[in-house]
């Protein structure tokens, strides 16, 4: 691993050794934040771009360092900016913060991994080459494949940067809505698991496979 590497590696180490040392995950529970939002929001209230800016920073560190505390920052963007203005901050930040983990993963480990397993991941690569951002797309539209993994999986593949952004923006868009939108209505809900139901996973899931599925039949397709 040469020196840049090395080097980035750890900043980021130092940096999630910091998060948990200080505790820093105990302030992004839904505890915490129900228990803090009248102070958040008179600060907010105060220091309108500021507070912007600070969410988006803090929101961006997270998702950059694969950090836990994405799920409760969503809910503080809802219960502090509201439905449209949250959904706005949230999702560029997320989007900015997902794409610096694929950029970091890729940076520093994909070029060995494609070293050593070429050969291997061809079909993979063939795959990424063709339907990745299908496949990304579907990826994101399903709650249950972390948000951290896909980020760093496929800063591994040979998906182009610019693609990796584009189609997270979009298709992180409809987790984002449902989650903002149960902030603004924070002291309704007592559980995480209380946002998601299941049909609403399995419609997000359809969703996300139907791009990809539509793309198949016109491919295989009798044409005359």
């Amino acid at each position: 691993m040469n020196t840049s590497r090395l080097m980035l590696l750890i900043v980021i180490a130092c940096a999630v050794a910091a998060f948990f040392y200080f505790g820093v995950q105990q302030y992004l529970t839904l505890a915490m934040l129900k228990s803090q939002q009248v102070g958040i929001a008179t600060f907010r209230d105060q220091h309108v771009i500021l507070a912007i800016v600070v969410y988006g920073l803090i929101y961006i560190a997270v998702t950059g360092l694969s950090l836990p505390g994405a799920t409760i920052l969503t809910l503080a963007g809802g219960a502090l900016f509201g439905l449209f203005w949250g959904t706005v901050v949230v999702s560029f930040a997320s989007t900015i913060g997902a794409t610096l983990a694929f950029l970091a993963a890729r940076f520093l480990f994909k070029d060995s991994i494609q070293a050593k397993f070429g050969e291997r991941l061809q079909a993979i690569n063939d795959g990424i080459a063709r339907d990745g951002a299908y496949y990304l797309f579907t990826l994101r539209l399903v709650p249950l494949f972390p948000f951290f993994l896909i980020n760093l999986l496929m800063g591994l593949t040979t998906l182009q940067t610019r693609t990796f952004y584009w189609v997270s923006q979009i298709g992180m868009l409809a987790g984002t809505l449902v989650y903002v939108n149960a902030g603004t209505q924070l002291a309704k809900i007592e559980l995480l698991s209380d946002i998601l139901s299941p049909a609403l996973i399995g419609s997000f899931a359809l969703l996300g496979l139907f791009p990809l599925l539509a793309k198949k039949f016109v491919e295989n397709f009798p044409h005359d």
